[in-house]
C-alpha cells in the first residue's frame, strides 16, 4: 500500500516507517521539522512537512500523496511530564487527537482513503473499579479525575471518528526502548516513589513491538479498538522495583498517599494506586501478533541493560 505516517519521526513512528519500507509499503511520513526530512529519506519514505492542526494544509498534503492507507501517530509529548497539570501538559496532543483526527479524517474522505489507523491509549483510560485487567469491551473511566476529563475527551473523540469511519483505534500501553527514556532519569534520582500499597496496575510495550503491531493492524485489522500491550499488567509496587534494579539505580521510595497528593495532586496518586491493565489477547487473536519482548521483564533488560547507573 501507499502509506502517509503522521509524526512519522516520533517515538513509535520512527520505528514503524522502517518496518513498513521492509514490508514493501511506500511511505510517506509527516514531520513538522525540515531537519528531519531527510531522517526520514534516509529510511526509504518520501518526506513531507506538516502540521496536522493546520486543516488547509492537510487537505493539500493528503490529495497530493493520494495514499491508500493513513496511519496517524502524532503526538506532542516531549517533556510532558506535569502530571499534576495533566490536561495543560497534554493540550497539544488532545488538540492532535481531536482537530488532526477530524482533519486527517476529512481529508482522506476526498481521495477514498480505504484504511485509517490511529494511535490511542491504554495506560490509565479504563474504569477504575472490578478486574484489574481489562479488555476493549471495558468501559472507559466514567468519573476521571477533574484534571484528566480533557484528555480522556480527547481520546474518546479519537476512537469514535476513527470506528465510525471503518477505521481502528490502538490503544498502545506505555512505551519503553527510547535508550534517552525520562523516566529513567527519574527513577535513578529516586523521584518516581512507590505510592501507598503501589497498587495500580501498569500495561507497557516495546516500541519495536508496538510498531510491529501497527504494520499488522494496517494489513489485517478489521474496524475498532485493539489494546497494543504485552503480556502481563502489572502493579507498580512490581515493575517499578525491577525497573530500578536494570538500570542500577537504588530502590523507589515509599510515600504514603496524602504525601503524593501534595506533590503531585490526585493524578499522581491514582496513577500509582488505582489504574487498571489492559488485555492484549484481541491483538495476539485477530491481528496474529506476537511480541518480541512478551512482558517488561524481558523488554527492560533488553532495552535499559547498559544504561546503569553510575
Amino acid at each position: 500500500m501507499r502509506v502517509l505516517v503522521t509524526g512519522a519521526t516520533g517515538a513509535i513512528g520512527s520505528r514503524l516507517v522502517p518496518q513498513l519500507v521492509e514490508r514493501g509499503h511506500e511511505v510517506i511520513g509527516t514531520t513538522r521539522s525540515g531537519e528531519r526530512a531527510e531522517r526520514l529519506r534516509s529510511q526509504g519514505a518520501e518526506p513531507v512537512v506538516l502540521d496536522v492542526l493546520d486543516v488547509e494544509a492537510v487537505r493539500e498534503a493528503v490529495a497530493a500523496a493520494r495514499p491508500d492507507a493513513i496511519v496517524h501517530e502524532a503526538t506532542a509529548l516531549a517533556g510532558a511530564t506535569d502530571v499534576r497539570n495533566f490536561d495543560r501538559t497534554f493540550g497539544g496532543t488532545n488538540r492532535l487527537r481531536t482537530v488532526g483526527t477530524d482533519a486527517l479524517l476529512a481529508a482522506a474522505r476526498d481521495v477514498g482513503v480505504q484504511r485509517f489507523v490511529a494511535q490511542s491509549y491504554a495506560g490509565w483510560p479504563y474504569a477504575r473499579e472490578g478486574g484489574a485487567v481489562k479488555t476493549e469491551e471495558d468501559p472507559l473511566d466514567p468519573m476521571p479525575v477533574p484534571a484528566m476529563r480533557e484528555t480522556l475527551a480527547a481520546i474518546g473523540h479519537l476512537e469514535r471518528a476513527a470506528t465510525d469511519a471503518g477505521g481502528l483505534a490502538l490503544r498502545y500501553g506505555g512505551f519503553y526502548g527510547e535508550p534517552d527514556d525520562a523516566l529513567l532519569a527519574a527513577v535513578r534520582r529516586r523521584r518516581f516513589p512507590i505510592v501507598g500499597d503501589g497498587g495500580g496496575v501498569w500495561s507497557f510495550v516495546h516500541l519495536d513491538d508496538a510498531a510491529a503491531a501497527t504494520v499488522l493492524a494496517l494489513e489485517r485489522g478489521a474496524t475498532g479498538i485493539y489494546n497494543v500491550v504485552d503480556d502481563e499488567p502489572a502493579p507498580v509496587r512490581d515493575w517499578l522495583p525491577a525497573l530500578a534494579a536494570v538500570i542500577g539505580a537504588k530502590p523507589p521510595r515509599r510515600v504514603p498517599r496524602w504525601l503524593a497528593r501534595l506533590l503531585a495532586g490526585e493524578v499522581g496518586v491514582v496513577l500509582m494506586t488505582e489504574v487498571r491493565g489492559a488485555s492484549n489477547a484481541k491483538a495476539r487473536r485477530e491481528l496474529g501478533w506476537t511480541p518480541r519482548y512478551p512482558t517488561w521483564r524481558e523488554g527492560f533488560p533488553a532495552a535499559y541493560g547498559s544504561a546503569k547507573s553510575d
